[in-house]
């Protein structure tokens, strides 16, 4: 596993016609190939988040059989594109009692804290800003601040219905992280390393290779971690801090045009994100089946593509699990966090590391067939 993307492009030889061209100057061009890299991801999770929100009225549409956009561009396509250009005309209005500097802070700290995640996204083997060592390390560090863009676009606004969705987010983003966080660690166990690369080279070969089936605690481990990680993007049924039937729109009620529109994009890019987390660590990632090693560029695309759709399927199921169960009370949320998640996350921690200990790291699938 090359540990950045330029390591990994100067392996062909197309990288040294390039380094000619820019008069050997390696760091030159790690720089054009790391902006040229950042921006197209960027622009595909933007897309992906725009797009976020048309799946979302489409499929639940289909849950409750209606028909939902069907107006602009063929099936409505375009819905998302319109959308933008709308927020971006409305006017930007911010309450006279605001804090002005922490008001206009907090969602382009939201913004900055989804964006800042990708540099270790793995969408495959090669095509990764950075493999870090400590990569888990990181995403859970840089994460975290959306939790506190959450809180002050509440504070900012100096209103009673955005400070409530502010200490509501607050509130529920730290006590969910740790149950997340002990789901995440798990997993790391068992790879023997915090980098997804290490943790992609652990789950070659075929779907029984994958952490989920390694045994049954990260079989469990999954559960954990996909139900905390809705309830960090704040994701029905656990949207507490926007509960538009108690709170108006929650954090985010004085923000408006495209400032509430950066709130929006960094949920739905999130959701992207943590579904991208989970099928990396449980799911294989971008691996190819089988166990295909030729490392070639169309192969890496390949993978690419395998990546996005394990992460766009857990996204239709956290759109779907929106339509399908009703929001939960404050109680009930902080209850199950830690009364049960918590518990059941510690559990499955110790429980992964006795695995490690007695069967020296082999899964189940190692054990029945005699794997290595």
């Amino acid at each position: 596993m090359n540990q950045t993307l330029v390591s990994y492009l100067s392996q062909y030889e197309f990288y040294d016609v390039l380094l000619g061209i820019f008069g050997k100057n390696e760091g030159l061009l790690a720089f054009v190939v790391y902006l040229l890299f950042a921006g197209a991801v960027v622009g595909l999770c933007a897309t992906i988040g725009g797009l976020g929100t048309y799946a979302e009225r489409k499929i639940s549409a289909d849950i409750q059989q209606r028909i939902g956009p069907n107006r602009v561009g063929p099936y409505g396509i375009l819905q998302f594109l319109a959308d933008g250009v709308k927020m971006i005309t409305k006017e930007d209005v911010m309450p006279n009692t605001a804090d002005k500097f922490l008001f206009y802070l907090a969602p382009m700290l939201a913004l900055v804290g989804v964006f800042a995640t990708l540099a270790v996204l793995p969408w495959s083997s090669g095509f990764m800003m950075a493999d870090l060592n400590v990569g888990i390390f990181y995403l859970i560090a840089i994460s975290s601040l959306v939790g506190v863009s959450v809180f002050l676009g509440g504070y900012a606004s100096n209103s009673k219905w955005s400070m409530l969705g502010g200490m509501r987010g607050a509130s529920q983003i730290i006590s969910y992280e740790i149950p997340v966080t002990i789901s995440i660690l798990s997993i790391t166990l068992l790879a023997g390393g915090m980098g997804f690369g290490t943790i992609l080279g652990q789950q070659l070969g075929t779907p029984i290779n994958w952490f989920i089936f390694h045994n049954p605690f990260a079989f469990i481990a999954f559960f954990v971690y996909f139900i905390g990680a809705l309830a960090e993007t704040n994701r029905a049924p656990f949207d507490l801090p926007e509960a538009e039937s108690e709170l108006v729109s929650g954090y985010h009620t004085e923000y408006t045009g495209m400032r509430f529109g950066f709130f929006a994009l960094a949920e739905y890019i999130e959701v992207f994100v943590v579904c991208g987390v989970g099928a990396a660590l449980f799911l294989g990632g971008g691996n190819l089946p089988f166990n295909v090693q030729f490392d070639i560029i169309p192969l890496q695309l390949f993978q690419v593509v395998i990546f996005m759709t394990k992460a766009l399927l857990l996204y239709y199921v956290v759109i779907w699990i929106r339509w399908t169960f009703p929001r939960l009370r404050v109680d009930q949320l902080m209850s199950i966090c830690w009364k049960y998640l918590t518990p059941i996350a510690i559990f499955n921690l110790v429980g992964n590391a006795v695995w490690v200990v007695v069967f020296n790291g082999k899964s189940i699938a190692d054990l029945v067939f005699g794997g290595h």
